[in-house]
């Protein structure tokens, strides 16, 4: 391994993270500039902005013909984005949950990581499968618009003073924002191609798959965005934006990310047999788990997240110890299956159960 595998890891992460920064804001103060409204670019542009990142990767490992990079990526983003992401931000500050998010994002979360598995089942995914995803996110966009425009609020303003939607338009602001859009997509080409190189030669020099180190190393370095969004929410008292950051951006990861690679992939990209025996369980596992856990008391305790980043540390430790042939991984499964799992389970069962029968005592 040599010093120019750091500088391409390095390298493309922070031009990932800074394209995705630029073209979220230029792309928002363009359709701010066609009338578009603030609320609409922020369920639209901004979504698909924190989703950037993981979309560049897995679009060029698929063209790289690296299927794993790209499958790797989406389901160990989504498994970071809950268990790391959630559980920093709750150590940070206790999370309130939506009950918007129990209802309906949640479930959708767990239905298209249910339909991507099944999509998966056959050893990969082709482009018929991409469209059917890009579908999906198309229909769920619609419907977070239809239904933010019947019941919005003070959310326009929210994202107008965000993104600076509510400024006096500069002269010539539309070729400032197009150069923005540009700059970003190039940035993100740019970042995408040094980090899927830097992967693919961190993979061959410590002796890991391709999969291990998408699930890993690209899954949290993609999902940095999703981050520092969810920290910064969380230290402004803004805690039921951190969750719902976290659950639409596994939704769009799924559904946008997945869909666009599989679409522009010059062949079905292929799934790995261990992908589909155990992370893409853990990936449905860990979205089913979010329900108990919202639901009891509509919010993520400290306690609770710390559980979450056990769990991701116990995950990743079980990935690399499985990838290098360790005796030590068989014993470490055996236990996460036959105690830990079940415990947790138990646990999160009762917890939901004693919620559901609180509720039920408040509305009688």
């Amino acid at each position: 391994m040599t010093l120019m595998t750091y500088v391409y890891l390095i390298a493309g992460l922070v031009l990932l993270v800074a394209g995705a920064e630029v073209l979220v804001r230029g792309a928002a103060k363009l359709a701010a500039q066609f009338g578009i409204p603030p609320l609409v670019i922020g369920l639209t542009v901004v979504a698909f902005g924190t989703s950037a990142p993981e979309t560049a990767v897995s679009v060029q490992s698929a063209f790289n013909g690296s299927g794993d990079l790209a499958i790797g990526n989406v389901v160990g983003s989504n498994i970071a984005n809950v268990l790391l992401i959630l559980g920093v931000t709750a150590l940070v500050a206790p999370l309130v949950v939506s009950r918007q998010l129990i209802r309906l994002d949640v479930p959708i979360m767990i239905g298209a990581s249910l339909v991507v598995y099944a999509l998966a089942w056959d050893g990969s995914l082709s482009r018929l499968d991409g469209a059917l995803l890009f579908a999906g996110v198309l229909a769920y966009t619609g419907f977070l618009i239809y239904n933010a425009r019947k019941d919005k609020g003070g959310d326009d303003d929210e994202f107008a003073k965000e993104f600076g939607l509510d400024e006096q338009p500069k002269p010539y602001a539309w070729a400032i924002n197009l150069g923005l859009i540009v700059a970003g997509l190039v940035l993100l080409v740019v970042g995408s191609n040094f980090l899927v190189e830097g992967a693919v030669q961190l993979a061959r020099a410590l002796g890991l798959s391709e999969l291990v180190i998408g699930l890993t190393v690209i899954a949290i370095g993609t999902s940095l965005p999703e981050l520092a969004t969810s920290i910064i929410a969380a230290f402004k008292g803004e805690r039921d934006i951190a969750v719902g950051n976290i659950v639409g951006s596994n939704i769009f990861n799924l559904l946008c990310v997945l869909g666009l690679a599989s679409l522009v992939s010059p062949a079905a990209i292929s799934v790995s047999p261990n992908a589909l025996a155990f992370d893409f369980p853990v990936m449905i596992a860990v979205a089913v788990a979010c329900l108990p856990i919202f639901f009891s008391g509509y919010r993520i305790n400290r306690w609770e997240g710390l559980l979450f980043i056990a769990y991701y540390v116990a995950y990743t430790l079980y990935l690399v110890l499985f990838s290098t042939g360790r005796p030590l991984a068989q014993t470490f499964g055996d236990a996460m299956i036959g105690y830990a799992l079940p415990l947790t389970a138990i646990t999160l069962v009762i917890i939901a159960g004693r919620a559901w029968h609180k509720q039920r005592g408040e509305q009688v």
